[in-house]
């Protein structure tokens, strides 16, 4: 099957290549185009930043890890598309030559496309904008200061074109399912075609927002056979919040999950804000996080925490299960051959719930702890308690002897001291690299006691503490 898409511009049609190629490696082999930098090469550093435009607008997308078949439909502006086509310079531009916001100049085409695409969506915010960008030499100062210069300047009229760019939806391809010619792949429009394609081909791999399988070919060289991407399945991209209930298709990206839980529940907001960079989050979706069975993701906590229920589909059969159960051991989850997520939803109720992220990094890391916890008081006395953990074990997983030591309780420190003993009977947490055993354990305990100090309008964000 064809792959087409706009390219600073340009159109271009690209056939028989192979599906794992990376939008980065064909941009600096094939075209030439070595503005774009590999850095991580695996969506860390934000050298390979490239905008990206389709139904939900402009998005800065990390190029290393985004394969081809993810940009059909789509227009793609690399460093070399961000000054007008007779030379003029893009407001950014200008502005980091202004504010000297470039010395070795590695990292610096990421920064423009990241600050060009902030800039033509309005968006202020610029440490968060550009968190998912590293400079070793110039310093984030300039930059920051050329970003707040260039915001004043009106978007050019060459950075509106693309949004014109439309592509009619294409065939699935694979006609009755069959095994695809080698080097194409499955690109379904909705659910159920995916749900049959994946029932005649559950042997594939799903590919989302490829944050993660992307590092399985980045790093692991692996060789993935045949593929499903899922991007144009875009009856699986809807949020509804019902009076009653929250429902997230799974392929919601997570900075479209983390405006839509912000009003809802902010310290979950906050999480998926730390979760990755703009870039990461822009691609990465709340479906493919919770397929892999991570025990270091950070969303199952949280939507445990919530009381979750999962939606599975395998052909015209669903199932729904509650989160918390589709976790089995580490590796394997309660999924049969040609089953995928098809969304995860949970009861709308008062905000009781705060998350916890203990990592080496405040932003963007691996979380060592992910705790998240939703306590219900009333009258003095703890009526309902639902935590969860990632991090603590070879799944996430609730700490039920812990709510069960706080339901009925009054909701005191005393109860809170007591509790912390019951996360022994929960969790034998394994050391490694991010933290030690005890560390995790001790962390958790302070978790407790850090949800218990805020309810009770106690000032505990190390952000907020002050000398």
């Amino acid at each position: 099957m064809d792959i087409t898409f706009l390219l600073n511009g340009e159109t271009v049609t690209l056939s028989q290549v192979p599906p794992t190629t990376t939008l980065l490696d064909w941009l600096r082999e094939e075209r030439r185009l070595t503005g774009t930098k590999e850095g991580c090469n695996e969506g860390d550093c934000g050298a390979c930043s490239v905008m990206v435009i389709d139904s939900r607008g402009a998005r800065a997308l990390n190029a290393c890890i985004l394969f081809l078949p993810q940009l059909h439909g789509k227009a793609v502006r690399t460093i070399e598309g961000i000054a007008a086509p007779d030379g003029s310079l893009h407001p950014v531009q200008q502005a980091m030559i202004d504010h000297h916001g470039s010395q070795c100049g590695f990292c610096t085409p990421g920064f423009i496309v990241a600050m060009a695409t902030a800039h033509l969506n309005g968006a202020r915010d610029h440490d968060l904008q550009l968190a998912g960008n590293l400079c070793r030499c110039t310093g984030y100062a300039p930059i920051i200061r050329a970003a707040e210069a260039a915001a004043k300047k009106p978007v050019p009229d060459w950075m509106e074109s693309d949004k014109s760019f439309f592509l009619p939806e294409i065939s699935a391809g694979g006609a009755g399912g069959r095994q695809p010619p080698a080097g194409q792949h499955f690109r379904p429009h909705s659910a159920d075609e995916l749900a049959a394609l994946y029932l005649e081909q559950p042997s594939a791999t799903l590919i989302a927002g490829a944050t993660d399988v992307g590092l399985w070919v980045t790093k692991q060289l692996r060789d993935l056979h045949p593929l499903i991407f899922l991007d144009g399945c875009e009856d699986l991209k809807h949020i509804e919040i019902g009076e009653h209930t929250v429902r997230i298709g799974a392929m919601v990206d997570m900075n479209t999950m983390a405006k839509a839980m912000q009003p809802l529940h902010a310290s979950y907001g906050e999480l998926i804000r730390r979760y990755g960079s703009v870039q990461v989050r822009g691609a990465a979706t709340v479906g493919g996080n919770i397929a892999n069975g991570s025990p270091i993701g950070d969303n199952p906590p949280a939507l445990i925490a919530l009381g979750a229920t999962l939606h599975l589909r395998q052909g015209e059969s669903r199932r729904e299960i509650p989160l918390q159960d589709f976790f089995l051991e580490y590796g394997k989850q309660d999924r049969a051959p040609g089953e995928f997520v098809e969304a995860v939803s949970f009861p709308r109720r008062p905000d009781r719930v705060k998350c916890y992220k203990l990592s080496k990094r405040f932003d963007q890391d691996i979380s060592a702890v992910c705790g998240c916890f939703n306590i219900t008081v009333e009258n003095g006395a703890v009526a309902d308690a639902r935590i969860a953990f990632g991090g603590m074990a070879g799944i996430p997983k609730r700490a039920t002897h812990v709510e069960t030591a706080l339901i009925g309780q009054s909701w005191c420190k005393s109860t809170i001291t007591a509790a912390q003993q019951a996360f022994d009977a929960d969790f034998s947490p394994l050391s490694d690299m991010r933290a030690s055993a005890l560390y995790r354990l001790e962390g958790a305990r302070a978790l407790l006691a850090r949800y218990f100090a805020e309810d009770m309008g106690e000032t505990a964000s190390v952000r907020e503490v002050l000398p």
